[in-house]
């Protein structure tokens, strides 16, 4: 599935929304952009509070290696 950024008039907007609305979500899918900012902000946040804090594992790269060397 593709993503694509529309800038659309304020007079349009919603008919252009009823218009999205009738394929199904298989079709196509609309994408609140503010609410997915919002939680991968919270996210990130987080992961930094812990590296900020010492609380953060971290792994080598060679670790890394072997586990995906172990997984395929």
């Amino acid at each position: 599935m593709h993503t694509i950024q529309l800038k659309i008039n304020d007079k349009v907007y919603k008919r252009f929304l009823l218009l999205l609305r009738k394929f199904n979500k298989d079709e196509v899918e609309i994408v609140n952009e503010e609410q997915y900012f919002i939680s991968t902000n919270n996210y990130l946040q987080k992961e930094l509070r812990e590296i900020q804090s010492g609380n953060a594992k971290f792994i080598s790269q060679s670790d890394i290696e072997n586990r995906l060397d172990q997984i395929i």
